[in-house]
């Protein structure tokens, strides 16, 4: 059933037959959209008339005439210079719907895609031993929708957690609990996240503290490092130690972001440790790379700094460490030969953007990356507070993760709690976790990426507007509906009956969800999803507002309107799903 063409579709075929009837040397785009004038309008007439010098009106309507109209389309008419306007049979909206929601797989008409390949997506970075501020927010929100919509569409998905898990802090971090060995015991046999980086936080600050005064220690700390890369077996196993620790943690702040991070996805810039050297013997080798001043460099002719002298990609520095390039490098090696990748995404601040392009650029030189394989840096903007600057507490320092989630689900418990009929205490509180993370999610998800958005819990928790908590009620309103049918009313696709212009546009925007999903997944691009979802929302309002559906004038207009009921709140559901939203079932 998945593979039931859409109206859109559907009309998009018969108008490209009746121009190729008309025009057999041209291969034009009808330019289907959808209209205010009528349900959708083609604009391609007046691009083909130009090119083969005609008038737009006199083969518009010659395409016209070689439309069908009856089953799917109702009316077409020629409109200004030329254009057609389609009106679409109140019968073919109800028959699509039926046939793509009888999916049994529960796809909603959604197809997988014709070339499906394996995509490595690169989300969600924090940091060993370092708390998770609201910067790590963007990447895990928008990585985690990307690879959800990827998957859906039938796309292997590959989930890799870059952790920042290597570097000379650690070396201090080491040399001080060697020193200090039970300041990491826990007197309970088990530790919250919060307790973990707590403890963390709290040896960073003394092993800081011991490394800034003291200079003998300060040099202990640095052969540590030494030992650290070596591989030794007693500083490997310290190392571990923190790595484990810092993973209570993610795990516990990825729950409350209500995400599945599973431990196998979390390969950090340790795990390409044994391949840095030969990374660089490659690039060496081939040309891409040269020695300069001592250290590996990759040049570019457009990269330049402000004096004019161009700025290398520094991939070994002259010392003989490793730098960040080194450690990409390695993973794009890695992804690409052993875990047969057609596609690389990286979920990674625009600020990062330059490093980027200088790695991709580099990988295609080496030929590990080409027409075939590709890598692509998805940017996002910054988070800005009302002020519209970068969000900070009122003290200037970075906001914590899970300061900003807790405040978030404070303030949605307390909107549900308004809100609440007969809802136990218990399920306020699950219902407050689950509005409160999906406005977050929703907040991020319905900007686009790569632009900026501010954080306003205010706006973000209200009921009104482009909200997640706006979503969730119109499904939460539409499934009350449903329980409260009598037994002997129950949704069913009635074509036979003549629709009311509310239930037009509802049926219409529901039968484009399969085709936004595509577009969502094809483009990266979680916010269009999010666009349609609230003008889903949006249109069933106006559809409950001018539509009884319970007191409607037949047995068959009940039954027809919850069948529209039931397949918007099932569209809503899935399309939330994939945003990583929940959508509670009473609010």
């Amino acid at each position: 059933m998945a593979s039931v063409t859409s109206l859109s579709d559907t009309v998009q075929q018969q108008l490209a037959s009746a121009i190729s009837a008309v025009r057999p040397e041209a291969a034009a785009d009808p330019l289907l959209r959808r209209s205010d004038r009528a349900d959708y309008q083609a604009n391609g007439i007046l691009a083909l008339a130009k090119k083969a010098k005609a008038n737009p009106r006199e083969l518009a309507a010659e395409v016209v005439a070689r439309v069908t109209t009856g089953d799917v389309i109702k009316d077409i008419e020629v409109s200004g210079p030329g254009f057609l306007n389609i009106t679409i049979a109140d019968e073919a909206i109800i028959r699509n719907l039926a046939a793509r929601y009888a999916d049994e797989a529960g796809r909603l008409g959604v197809p997988y895609a014709e070339h499906p390949g394996t995509t490595v997506i690169d989300y969600a970075q924090p940091n060993v031993a370092k708390e998770m501020h609201v910067g790590h927010l963007r990447s895990a929100v928008i990585g985690d929708s990307v690879a959800k919509l990827l998957e859906f569409t039938g796309e292997n998905v590959i989930r890799r957690h870059h952790i920042g898990d290597w570097g000379t802090q650690f070396g201090m971090l080491i040399q001080y609990l060697d020193e200090h060995p039970h300041e990491l015991d826990h007197k309970e046999a088990e530790v919250t996240g919060e307790e973990a980086m707590s403890n963390l936080d709290r040896l960073y600050k003394a092993a800081r503290k011991l490394f800034d005064s003291d200079e003998d220690f300060k040099t202990r700390a640095r052969r540590r490092v030494v030992d650290l890369q070596a591989g030794d077996p007693h500083t490997l196993r310290m190392w571990q130690k923190f790595v484990d620790e810092s993973k209570i943690y993610f795990f516990s702040v990825f729950e409350k972001l209500d995400m599945e991070i599973r431990d196998e996805d979390i390969v950090g810039e340790s795990g390409y440790n044994d391949m840095l050297a030969e990374t660089c013997r490659l690039l060496e080798e081939s040309g891409v790379a040269v020695r300069s001043e001592g250290a590996l460099c990759v040049f570019f002719d457009d990269i330049k700094g402000p004096d004019g002298k161009p700025v290398p990609l520094i991939v070994q520095k002259s010392d003989g460490g490793f730098g960040y390039a080194a450690t990409d490098l390695s993973a794009i090696r890695d992804r690409v030969f052993n875990l047969k990748a057609n596609s690389l995404i990286y979920v990674v601040d625009a600020r990062q953007s330059l490093h980027f392009k200088m790695v991709f650029e580099t990988a295609r030189r080496a030929g590990w990356l080409n027409d075939d394989v590709k890598a692509y840096q998805l940017a996002f903007g910054t988070v800005l507070g009302k002020d519209g600057k970068p969000f900070k507490t009122r003290e200037g320092e970075t906001v914590r993760l899970v300061d900003l989630l807790d405040e978030a689900i404070e303030r949605a418990s307390a909107v549900v709690r308004e809100k609440a009929q007969d809802l136990s205490e218990e399920e306020i509180a699950e219902r407050g976790a689950q509005v409160g993370i999906g406005a977050v999610k929703y907040a991020d998800l319905s900007t686009s990426a790569n632009r900026d958005y501010k954080f306003d819990l205010d706006q973000m928790v209200s009921l009104n507007g482009d909200t997640s908590v706006y979503l969730q009620y119109a499904y939460a309103r539409i499934r009350s509906i449903l329980r409260k049918a009598p037994e002997d009313a129950r949704p069913a696709a009635h074509p036979e009956l003549p629709l009311h212009e509310a239930e037009r546009a509802l049926g219409l925007h529901v039968d484009a969800f399969a085709e936004t999903v595509a577009e969502a997944a094809r483009e990266y691009a979680p916010h269009k999803l999010a666009a349609y979802l609230y003008q889903l929302a949006s249109l069933y309002t106006a559809f409950y507002d001018k539509c009884p559906v319970l007191k409607a004038q037949s047995p068959e207009q009940v039954a027809n309107r919850l069948f529209l009921c039931d397949v918007t709140a099932a569209t809503l559901r899935q399309g939330m799903a994939l945003l990583g939203i929940r959508t509670p079932e009473r609010l």
